[in-house]
């Protein structure tokens, strides 16, 4: 069992149903929503049950979800909580609210005092990863390592995310060596998996990162698991950085869009992965119609903006420039009292939708002005180093097309630096050494 269970009555059959859930939130396979539901429904008081399903639905980044877990949350707090269970609360609330700072600065008080309580480990870690705070994604895993040890069930999930905080922190030889522990722990850790496929994707290991995707496939490419497409999404690159085209549009038709999945994080990978193909000059033909229309149930433009940039390219790619312009809208409303969410989009997300927006019309080097000042304050909007590379391989196109021969070079050096090998990189210096 877990060293701090959702259950303070182990025994308890509601517990024992919400530990259920608990492990397959942690390897992300699995129904964890409806175990939560099960456990409810046995046990109605269970207050923890109701939290940690709207922990779920909070943590999907989709507006009907946070809905829903505005719902959930009422219901729990007209039950008597504990201590615990009123930090854990407390959190959510500012999550819920779009004060992504606040929610997880008030996790790291939480595990302070309850540092084996995977749930609310696991729900901070990814906070951290949607608010792009790479120091917590390492540093919030490592305050409680001292409290975990091998003989406690759980483990090897921490270690799983530890191995990506490691890995977007740079010290990508110990994430790769933490995360290979954590899978030999649980075969099943996609989340762990995914922090060596991030190693190798930053060490411009493409050949590698084939290898290790395919070897390990049985492990993550099941229906049952919610981050398949993601790990499909990271073979992809392996392949689009080898200049293997024909096999990255198959896996976007065969794995990626199969199913024409309308969750979130999924059509993120998405758009993408089409946008980062346009941009080698492919054609993706009419694939920006079906994921354009698929976004207009999430695009609201307040909720969480780097979903908002991801639809943007869909939008950009169908020709629809309206729903641009609506997100550009939302985005810089100058409500004073708006959340932090409605700040990152105001401050950095209005200038990365407009780059992308001119890029998109052929205004190059308004593209160049706009996603350069956007640039070194997009790690404070969301998602990982290897999400946010779109934003700067956009940038260096941009410099290229533009004809702005000093800030092309520059930029394609300084990704030469980071991966030598890559071969749409060393690319990128050609090009910019010729124009």
């Amino acid at each position: 069992r877990y060293a701090t269970p959702l259950s303070l009555e182990p025994t308890a059959r509601g517990g024992v149903i919400t530990d259920s859930a608990l492990a397959s939130f942690n390897i992300y396979r699995g129904d964890p929503v409806a175990l939560a539901e099960q456990a409810i429904a046995e046990a109605p008081e269970f207050v923890m049950a109701y939290l940690f399903k709207a922990s779920l639905f909070a943590l999907a980044t989709e507006p009907e979800a946070t809905r829903e877990a505005c719902t959930i949350m009422d219901a729990a707090k007209a039950l008597p909580m504990n201590d615990r269970e009123r930090s854990f609360a407390a959190a959510l609330t500012h999550l819920l609210t779009g004060n992504w700072t606040a929610a997880a600065v008030s996790l790291d008080r939480h595990n302070a005092d309850y540092p084996c309580d995977l749930a609310a480990l696991q729900c901070g870690h990814l906070i951290d990863f949607y608010r792009a705070n790479a120091r917590n994604l390492r540093d919030r895993i490592g305050r409680v390592m001292p409290h975990w040890s091998p003989n406690l069930a759980g483990y090897g999930i921490v270690q799983g995310l530890y191995s990506f905080g490691l890995e977007e922190m740079g010290e990508y030889a110990k994430a790769e060596d933490m995360g290979r522990s954590a899978i030999d722990r649980e075969p099943l850790d996609c989340w762990a998996h995914h922090a060596v496929a991030h190693v190798m994707e930053m060490q411009g290991r493409a050949q590698d990162g084939v290898g290790w995707m395919i070897a390990r496939e049985p492990h993550w490419s099941g229906d049952d698991n919610f981050f398949r497409v993601h790990n499909w999404w990271h073979c992809s690159l392996f392949y689009l950085d080898l200049g293997q085209i024909d096999e990255v549009l198959r896996l976007y038709d065969s794995q990626i869009r199969l199913g024409q999945s309308e969750v979130a994080l999924d059509m993120v990978d998405a758009s993408a992965l089409l946008w980062r193909l346009e941009l080698t000059g492919q054609d993706v033909g009419d694939r920006w119609i079906e994921l354009a229309n698929a976004w207009d149930q999430h695009t609201d433009g307040k909720l969480y903006p780097f979903n908002d940039l991801h639809g943007v390219m869909a939008y950009l790619g169908a020709g629809r420039i309206d729903q641009v312009d609506r997100i550009l809208a939302a985005f810089n409303n100058n409500d004073s009292a708006a959340p932090e969410s409605t700040i990152w989009a105001r401050q950095t997300g209005s200038l990365l939708v407009e780059g992308f927006k001119v890029f998109h019309q052929g205004d190059y080097a308004t593209a160049v002005d706009r996603l350069h000042g956007a640039r070194f304050i997009a790690n404070s909007f969301g998602g990982s180093h290897a999400q946010r590379d779109v934003i700067d391989w956009t940038l260096t196109e941009a410099a290229i097309r533009s004809g702005v021969g000093g800030m092309a070079q520059s930029m394609a050096r300084e990704r030469v630096a980071l991966k030598p090998h890559s071969p749409i990189n060393r690319s990128f210096l050609r090009r910019a050494t010729a124009a």
